[in-house]
């Protein structure tokens, strides 16, 4: 019940007063099966693109973090090409640092700045990575071709 009020609540803070660029809501009214829209940032390669996410809420929410996914195809070092999110955020602690007075819009506004500025030295995918470490203007060019191609309405 804890968990149905504080979604209902969130999911209402996140209607009325959007992080900027982020957009969430109820996916065919399931309270634990939500979608998101994040807007590429200006000056990164993801830029104009917009990214579908899917997000499911456990059942121990708040005491457990969402499951966070890209349904859009990325190309980032910290997301897989099965959309899997690399974020400390997402994660419990020891490995990582969700704590229950986080919320969604938090995540979401964590994931939107990954994306802006990406962690290559904690990948998920080693070879992007490396890509973006020792050459960033093929890495933009990569990631700005992925924006075009799936990202673009």
């Amino acid at each position: 019940m804890q968990r149905a009020s504080r979604l209902k609540r969130e999911l209402s803070i996140l209607t009325t007063e959007p992080p900027p660029g982020i957009t969430c809501w109820q996916n065919e009214n399931q309270l634990d099966d939500l979608r998101a829209q994040i807007l590429g940032g200006a000056d990164t390669p993801y830029e104009k693109g917009i990214f579908n996410l899917e997000i499911v809420v456990p059942e121990r929410y708040p005491f457990e973090p969402p499951k966070i996914r890209f349904l859009t195809p990325i190309y980032h070092p910290n997301i897989d090409s099965a959309g899997r999110i690399c974020l400390d955020v997402l994660k419990l602690p020891p490995k990582g640092v969700w704590r229950p007075s986080l919320n969604i819009s938090t995540l979401l506004t964590s994931i939107q700045l990954l994306m802006a500025e990406p962690n290559p030295d904690d990948p998920l995918m080693a070879d992007i990575s490396s890509e973006y470490k020792y050459n960033k203007q093929l890495f933009l060019l990569n990631a700005k071709e992925w924006t075009e191609k799936y990202a673009s309405q």
